[in-house]
């Protein structure tokens, strides 16, 4: 079974393509029943129809090719509940020589155009509403910039900042706020001469208190009987204000620190009164608020450290210890900014530049679950940050941004089928009903799940339960529906449902080892670990994760019971020991040489993507290129290291040329610019060509690392390798080391089979 063919046509990925019937011996597969969707991949041939779906009167479901339709009577049976449907009108030619594209059975994802917001499929967003016909303005834009940056820095970024400006299209609605000890609202709609409107950053100021002292609060224009159109400068169309935005981004200017201390910066509150200026300006917009800093807040709300520098910025130790006064306030109050960002579709973009950290680990809530992107880099001027923030703006030859608000997803399984949660970049909207299982993972409780923004690359991982009030038969067949409603970039509402079946098979049946993606597991299992490092040590985790393995492996081992030379597992499983070695020495899982905001950061990228970029975070990939041949994969091992090849290292993060020692002497020497020496040449541009390609593809753009063998850079490739050499080895001549006290994936494994044995 080729799971990535099938992914290609469902965006579905199933650890188990076959669920057993029953509630104990699904728990027995250890790995939990799941999905990972996708709900904009893209899809070849994907009918995009001019009408509104045909639901189910009784459970909501859309009309699908599994339906049973009875011609005669012009009926449908929901393979879902088994209720019967009537066609509507428009459907009177139907026939099984005449069926519309939702019943083509190739056509397991559709998509609708919508006319209007079903009630089916309204979220709590102020959006439901939304009338595509009727919309005058785009999205809204408010850049939040740190006044606070050193000066070559903040030049590179204003540049930056004023050629998107310059790109977005003439409806799009912009605002512009800048911040140090205070936060500057900037009025675009007053050109006689720069105007703010000033808020104190060390106060907590509520949203209707906010837009009171702007002058925007809809309540305040009620109470004095004033009309509800409010004339307002803070958000307008770029048509209108792009002189005046570009004018005000160019005089900006910078403030500086005390010597001794750090400056004063209230981000919270800037992100705060930029929430604010949408909610009361263009509530309906949807829209990002995009976040440029070069430090930690340390005033106000959100606030992380004190500005005296003899107070050092906390650490994981920190963390655990309770040695971070102001952590638990500061994610509090993001907390409770997500909600206000859900409400309204709103996405929270961080782009950090700084070599210190910024609190990007207190901010991460409300970035991960409204769809916002994190970067962390050195410098506003590197290509990183500059392909990034032109990447969300990309047209891609289309007259608007290629970028979709304002979307739910919803769930319909069939009643055997409970829905635990879901782990990504979404939130619950709390909506129950017979089909919740009253076991919470993640944003769970509910069957409809809100997102801000969808790319599409965001992945979701849905984790069910097979109910224990419902005996289902083995070889009888299980359906879910997925639902995703969202605004695209046009402006039109949008409704994609993709529709699945899959087979209940016995707990002993061959189906369920030939239906098992290890890929996909190893996927779901990292998800399901890191949700657990939000309560407990990463021991602990990494203990969860070694009893889970050791379970896995004497359920479908083969073995004679306390032989551990007798143990074998079979291909379908082989690779899965290994995925879990590599995880539990992951930077997910270890934090160790990392800070919480590089933690952070890692396990909001591994939360949002897919299996393929999952498993290269998980298990980089490894390339070695010399002059015997073409280049070919090989094993993640030290003893990969040798000194006349070049291996090309990708951890989805960092890509790094790695020279061995004899190749980069003779790189040195200038070897490869001897016409003599062709083939040297094109050995040394072969990899550089690779790694172009793999920067290229990738966003975040990862950091590019070209190093020499036994060279300070060589350490990011060092980290990553199984240590099957180390100095307690016995060493052969010419054999790179690792100097660790960690396992090899050799004892690792010998470990595991020795447990397993033991049932």
């Amino acid at each position: 079974m080729d799971f990535a063919e099938l992914e290609a046509i469902e965006g579905l990925r199933w650890p188990w393509n076959s669920w057993p019937p029953s509630a104990s011996s699904s728990a027995e597969l250890v790995v939990p029943p799941s999905v990972l969707f996708t709900p904009l991949m893209p899809v070849s041939d994907l009918p995009l129809l001019p009408y509104d779906p045909l639901s189910c009167s009784s459970c909501s479901s859309v009309l699908n090719p599994y339906a049973r339709v009875d011609y005669r009577s012009a009926v449908w049976s929901c393979p879902f509940c088994l209720a019967r449907n009537p066609f509507p009108r428009a459907y009177a030619g139907i026939a099984d020589h005449n069926l519309p594209a939702e019943l083509f059975p190739t056509h397991s994802t559709v998509e609708y155009l919508l006319s209007r917001s079903p009630a089916s499929f309204e979220s709590s967003s102020s959006l439901a509403g939304f009338d595509a016909a009727k919309a005058v303005a785009g999205s809204s834009f408010v850049f939040v910039i740190d006044a606070c940056t050193e000066e070559s820095e903040f030049r590179a970024l204003k540049n930056e900042i004023l050629h998107v400006v310059a790109q977005l299209p003439e409806n799009a609605l912009v605002g512009l706020v800048s911040f140090g000890a205070m936060v500057w609202v900037h009025d675009l709609g007053f050109s006689d001469c720069s105007r703010v409107v000033v808020l104190c950053g060390d106060r907590e100021l509520s949203s209707e208190k906010i837009q009171d002292l702007m002058g925007i609060s809809r309540q305040h224009h009620r109470k004095l009987g004033l009309s509800q159109s409010l004339k307002q400068g803070f958000l307008l169309p770029v048509s209108e204000c792009e002189f005046n935005i570009t004018t005000a981004i160019e005089e900006l200017i910078l403030f500086n620190a005390l010597p001794g201390h750090r400056p004063q910066r209230a981000t919270g509150a800037a992100i705060s009164a930029a929430v604010a200026i949408i909610e009361g300006c263009a509530p309906n917009s949807g829209g990002r608020i995009m976040v440029f800093t070069s430090g930690p807040a340390t005033v106000g709300p959100g606030m992380i450290v004190e500005t005296d520098l003899s107070h050092s910025i906390r650490t994981h130790r920190d963390l655990l210890s309770g040695h971070a006064p102001f952590a638990e306030q500061a994610r509090s109050f993001y907390r409770q900014l997500s909600q206000r960002l859900s409400d309204r579709s709103l996405v929270l973009d961080l782009f950090a530049c700084s070599l210190d950290q910024v609190g990007a680990a207190e901010m991460r809530f409300p970035i991960e679950t409204s769809g916002g992107l994190m970067m962390l880099m050195e410098t506003f001027e590197s290509e990183q940050f500059k392909k990034c923030l032109r990447h969300i703006f990309n047209c891609e030859g289309t007259d608007h941004l290629n970028m979709h608000f304002d979307a739910t997803v919803k769930v319909v399984t069939t009643k055997e089928v409970k829905i635990c949660g879901a782990l990504g970049p979404c939130m619950s909207l709390k909506k129950k009903n017979s089909s919740v299982s009253e076991k919470e993972i993640g944003q769970g409780g509910t069957t409809t799940w809100k997102m801000s923004t969808l790319a599409s690359k965001t992945c979701l991982a849905f984790i069910f339960q097979v109910s224990t009030a419902q005996k289902a038969e083995p070889s009888k067949v299980f359906f879910i529906q997925f639902m995703t409603r969202y605004r695209h970039g046009n402006g039109g509402l949008r409704l994609r449902v993709t529709t699945a079946a899959r087979r209940w098979a016995a707990t002993r049946s061959p189906e369920i080892v030939a239906g098992f993606d290890q890929e996909a597991a190893a996927t779901i299992m990292a998800r399901l670990a890191i949700h657990r490092t939000e309560e407990y040590h990463a021991r602990d985790v990494i203990r969860w994760l070694d009893k889970m393995l050791v379970r896995f492996s004497s359920k479908f081992g083969e073995y004679i019971p306390e032989d551990p030379s007798s143990f074998r597992l079979s291909s379908n499983f082989s690779l899965f020991p290994q995925f879990i070695y590599y995880l539990r020495r992951s930077q997910f899982i270890d934090v160790f040489n990392c800070a919480p905001d590089e933690t952070a950061f890692f396990r909001l990228m591994l939360n949002r993507e897919g299996v393929v970029g999952s498993l290269i975070m998980i298990q980089p990939t490894l390339f070695q290129y010399s002059l015997d041949g073409p280049p070919i994969p090989v094993l993640l091992d030290v003893s990969s290291i040798r000194p006349d090849v070049i291996l090309l290292f990708d951890s989805y993060f960092h890509v790094v040329i790695h020279y061995g020692s004899k190749i980069a002497q003779w790189k040195q020497l200038g070897y490869d610019k001897d016409p003599s020496h062709e083939n040297l040449r094109k050995l040394l541009e072969a990899p550089e060509l690779d790694a172009k390609a793999l920067v290229e593809d990738r966003i975040p753009m990862p950091k590019l690392i070209r190093c020499n063998q036994h060279g300070s850079q060589a350490r990011f490739l060092l980290a990553r390798l199984n240590p099957s050499v180390t100095q307690k080895s016995q060493l052969v001549n010419g054999s790179e080391i690792v100097f660790t006290d960690d396992v090899s994936l050799q004892v690792f494994i010998e470990h595991l089979q020795a447990l397993a044995v033991q049932g």
